[in-house]
């Protein structure tokens, strides 16, 4: 009979011998997932989990650093899941798990810590924002943060990340942590690399022209998974506009590119093509322009919200998804662990 430690070892073997490339990525679940978690994030998940071993992680963990009072996370997690699910995401083909279901994540941060400084933790753009957002509570989970985000990818030695463009900087930390760790005591991790499919990093705006979209910042500029057809189209029709161009052929502002923007990802070719003739000719009407918006935008976010409420009403088929996709990410986690400790010299019998 097979011990734990011999099954590890199998694991770990396959693990660093196999051709197919491993995928991590995660999500928080404070907040509704909107329209730039979709172009972001899911929409490439659904993507690479026919063609790469894909672990995709809720990181309940990570929320405590804004969100400590836990009285709603069970749900938040359960509408995450349900949300990613009702995107295409296929928890037969994926790990689909909670962070907080697996114990090696933390031992792995542990060590990592040691090889962070604290300089350039403070000097990461994510921190200095939350600091000004929540003054009163800036903790160490939230200054090392990218040290625990480090550890959710390399824990499964993942090759490839499918991030937005406002985790870049996060990316580019894990890999000098992963090098850090690689060269003080070995050879373990490969550099993980943002992958979009080669296609440029998605950044969805926001409706009001400032920024992108986001879960906590001016929430009817924001877009919406679980958002009613009404309440999309009221959202649509207040996104700023002006009184249009007076000179054919003219750029742009970066509040009307947002809008194009926003066009480009749920209307048809010939839906843009029409309204970009009209801004050329100076003809726009952007009244017009912001309904065609909306009804696009109800056609698409309308089907996601239906499944995801039908899905996050079945409580037993999430808990058999979480338990499934725990068990995945375990096998990952064990294997890389005996490894790093290994290296590290910490197996002490």
């Amino acid at each position: 009979m097979i011990n734990q430690k011999q099954q590890t070892s199998f694991y770990l073997r396959r693990l660093m011998d196999m051709n197919k490339k491993i995928v991590m990525s995660g999500i928080r679940p404070t907040g509704f997932l909107h329209l730039g978690n979709y172009f972001g994030a899911v929409k490439n998940y659904v993507r690479l989990q026919d063609e790469f071993e894909c672990y995709f992680m809720v990181a309940d963990l990570h929320s405590l650093t804004t969100h400590p009072d836990t009285k709603e996370l069970k749900i938040n997690v359960q509408r995450v899941l349900s949300e990613n699910i009702a995107c295409g995401l296929d928890p037969e083909k994926v790990a689909l798990y909670c962070q907080s279901h697996v114990h090696e994540t933390a031992e792995l941060y542990l060590y990592l810590t040691m090889l962070a400084y604290k300089g350039e933790l403070e000097k990461t753009t994510t921190f200095k924002d939350k600091v000004r957002l929540q003054p009163e509570n800036i903790n160490a989970g939230l200054l090392t943060y990218p040290v625990l985000q480090t550890a959710d990818i390399i824990l499964h030695r993942a090759s490839y990340v499918p991030v937005g463009k406002d985790q870049e900087q996060h990316l580019e930390m894990a890999r000098n942590f992963a090098n850090r760790f690689n060269h003080r005591y070995g050879d373990v991790f490969p550099e993980p690399q943002a992958f979009n499919f080669g296609d440029e990093l998605v950044k969805v705006p926001s409706l009001d022209g400032a920024g992108k979209m986001s879960k906590s910042e001016n929430q009817f500029a924001t877009l919406y998974l679980s958002d009613d057809d009404e309440l999309i189209r009221k959202k649509v029709m207040k996104a700023k506009t002006d009184s249009g161009p007076t000179v054919p052929n003219s750029s742009k502002p970066d509040y009307i590119e947002n809008i194009f923007g926003l066009m480009k990802l749920v209307s048809s070719p010939e839906v843009i093509s029409k309204f970009e003739e009209d801004y050329n000719n100076c003809t726009i009407r952007y009244g017009d322009m912001k309904k065609q918006l909306g009804e696009d935008m109800v056609k698409f976010i309308s089907p996601i919200r239906e499944k995801a409420d039908a899905i996050r009403n079945n409580e037993q088929y999430l808990k058999e998804v979480m338990e499934k996709g725990a068990e995945k990410a375990r096998k990952s986690a064990r294997a890389t662990m005996e490894l790093v400790r290994e290296v590290m010299g910490l197996n002490y019998f």
